[in-house]
């Protein structure tokens, strides 16, 4: 998988996806990820990149130039599936989108910033709006990398035990169960003894029954839209 990553702040991006999970996909061949600094396809001496908007108010607007320019560059080597736009009125991520862009070749993904893009850029190459919930960050780079994180480690051969990730929470609209580890008591705190029986379909059952009472406790929803 190729993820393309515009942004006018790149320098945010590169810890979070060069190291752990990201990392680990890059090294193993399984995945390329890629950032593109927005200012150097900005327009003039000073590459600007951003204005104020027309009809007036308050914050900046990231021009359209620029960004065609970089969208442009970047489509004449590589064909995408998705051209995704990070803003608060997209639709909202979950583990189900994450699991239909884990299975695409190419991702394109355009980190807003300041009052957003110009609604030009969304007409003409946005496929895909994505929001991670309903509040406002300072710029598009912490949802790409949120996103970007979520859908790697589900490629078969990033995370060494794949049934980890089919495992995670939301896979089934359910919730993961509680975890332990050792010690088997700590602070007289004890293990459910269903864990230490070696019972495997005991096991199965208990971590079900657990998900389910967590999830009917702490999201609701999600049992809803499995109705």
């Amino acid at each position: 998988m190729k993820i393309d990553i515009i942004s006018a702040v790149p320098d945010l991006l590169i810890s979070p996806l060069t190291n752990s999970i990201p990392k680990r996909a890059v090294s193993k061949g399984l995945a390329e990820i890629n950032f593109h600094n927005l200012h150097d396809y900005g327009v003039g001496k000073y590459k600007q990149i951003d204005d104020t908007p027309f009809g007036g108010g308050a914050g900046m607007v990231l021009m359209p130039e620029p960004l065609s320019n970089c969208i442009e560059s970047l489509k004449k080597n590589t064909t995408y599936n998705e051209i995704i736009y990070l803003t608060p009125d997209g639709e909202t991520f979950n583990q189900s989108m994450a699991n239909q862009l884990s299975l695409v070749d190419n991702l394109l993904i355009i980190c807003g910033h300041y009052k957003g893009i110009d609604q030009r850029i969304r007409d003409l190459y946005v496929t895909k709006e994505i929001s991670l919930g309903d509040f406002v960050l300072s710029g598009g780079e912490i949802a790409a990398c949120a996103i970007a994180d979520a859908i790697l480690r589900l490629i078969p051969g990033v995370i060494g035990n794949e049934e980890s990730a089919l495992s995670d929470s939301f896979q089934d609209n359910l919730l993961a169960p509680p975890l332990y580890t050792r010690p088997e008591t700590f602070k007289n705190l004890t293990v459910p003894m269903v864990l230490t029986s070696g019972n495997h379909k005991l096991i199965d059952e208990w971590r079900f029954e657990q998900s389910v009472i967590r999830t009917e406790t702490l999201r609701p929803d999600l049992l809803k839209n499995q109705e």
